[in-house]
């Protein structure tokens, strides 16, 4: 499989840093945001950017829609399927870097960090704000990312550190950020880095998923919030280095793995506890290496 047109940052990124998703709205409400009808694809027909986690909503057809779901989105499918845990209580205090060498491992970072940053967003000491924040900024950068952001991106920086704006002005903030015009990233890192970035977040948000199932006991509601094959195998096709000319890197070696892993679990007709808790421990294996 061959991507199509690169994603804008806006679309595939930004669109994550609003708690409200694409289309407004709150964690508690995620709205159904009506898609816009694409430019075919030349080489690819890609899936659609599901709404909630419900996959089997996926369709085949290229799309300039973030593929992975918001945060909202995800909290609110946690809901609905009788699990009230807080995703946000589940984020682990990492500190992850940007600045490595690899650049398919700097977007995959850099989408741990965007997932981990929307779901904290109120709740996170300044000092780990800060610190994610710029780390963010450093990968976007180091990626081909335009002026634009990493001004704006400052600019939050900067209130923050001077208590100059509250916590729920700083999610206001952060949902302009997605209406921002960002520029799209430069191929100098390659077709395959907003699918990359793309899957650090959904690593992420699969792994809170799995955590939040395993503590609730909810083993039924696996099926709706962690079968997602076809998004599974959409990520490997960007991850998978055989036929490369280079050396492969450790982390992306293990995110292949892992994605294999899942890739055979989530093509199963029904997720046992046992399946939960593999998609755990596989994607704990990769973010531990960050």
């Amino acid at each position: 499989m061959t991507p199509g047109r690169p994603l804008t940052l806006a679309g595939a990124l930004l669109c994550a840093l609003s708690l409200a998703g694409c289309g407004g709205g709150t964690v508690d409400e995620a709205p159904v945001t009506k898609q816009q009808t694409p430019e075919p694809a030349k080489a690819v027909q890609q899936p659609a950017r599901p709404m909630a986690l419900d996959l089997a909503t996926l369709k085949k057809e290229a799309t300039d829609e973030a593929l992975t779901p918001s945060p909202a989105e995800m909290q609110s499918a946690l809901r609905k399927n009788g699990i009230a845990a807080s995703l946000a209580s589940l984020v682990k205090k990492r500190n992850i870097k940007t600045n490595v060498s690899n650049k398919d491992q700097v977007a995959v970072r850099t989408g741990v960090l965007v997932a981990d940053v929307v779901l904290t967003l109120k709740n996170a000491e300044k000092a780990d704000l800060v610190r994610n924040f710029k780390q963010i900024a450093q990968g976007l950068d180091a990626l081909g990312a335009g002026n634009d952001v990493q001004v704006t991106i400052d600019e939050l920086v900067s209130k923050i550190q001077n208590e100059a704006v509250t916590r729920d002005d700083l999610v206001m903030n952060v949902d302009e950020l997605s209406g921002a015009a960002i520029p799209e990233i430069e191929y100098e890192a390659g077709p395959k880095c907003v699918p990359l970035i793309q899957a650090g977040s959904w690593l992420e948000g699969a792994n809170l998923v799995a955590t939040a199932i395993r503590n609730s006991g909810k083993y039924e509601a696996a099926d709706a919030l962690l079968k997602q094959p076809d998004v599974v195998e959409y990520f490997l096709e960007f991850v998978r280095t055989d036929g490369e000319d280079r050396v492969p890197d450790e982390v992306i070696a293990r995110l292949e793995q892992t994605l294999t892993t899942l890739l055979d679990v989530t093509r199963k007709p029904t997720l046992t506890e046992d399946d939960v808790k593999t998609i755990q421990v596989a994607t704990d294996s990769v973010l531990a290496m960050l």
